[in-house]
């Protein structure tokens, strides 16, 4: 054997552990392309029933928007009845109320001065008499 077929040899007995260290990786590789290709599988074969419950969950959900809808349409009615029914009873009742409140406001306001006049007078005539008790 020559120098030439032991270096050979060595090279390619370098290059088999070469390939068997890179095949380690390799595999390791495969199976955890194995174990996402079954997580895949899993995943996909678990969306259909999610994707119907998911279905029949907006099915329900837009049931419950058309009442809430009808129940808007309802209060939207209400709403104007009552706002027509207010400016009625504002007009019909408000101007004559608003002028009793006036008048009733006006004959507390005469009371009240009266009274306090008469309190003064009175007050008045009591420090009248005083002074000249004194005198």
């Amino acid at each position: 054997m020559s120098a030439s077929a032991v270096a050979a040899l060595i090279a390619a007995c370098g290059f088999v552990l070469l390939v068997l260290l890179l095949a380690i990786p390799l595999l390791k590789l495969g199976r955890v392309l194995d174990e996402a290709t079954i997580a895949i599988r899993k995943t996909h074969d678990g969306v259909g029933p999610l994707l119907d419950d998911a279905q029949g969950t907006l099915g329900h959900v837009n049931l419950q928007l058309v009442q809430v809808e009808e129940i808007a349409k309802n209060v939207n009615s209400m709403t104007t009845n009552a706002a027509a029914l207010t400016s009625v009873v504002s007009s019909t009742l408000g101007s004559p109320l608003i002028k009793v409140a006036a008048f009733s406001y006006g004959v507390r306001r005469t009371v009240s001065d009266r009274r306090d006049a008469e309190a003064a007078r009175s007050a008045r005539s009591a420090r009248h008499g005083r002074r000249k008790a004194r005198s």
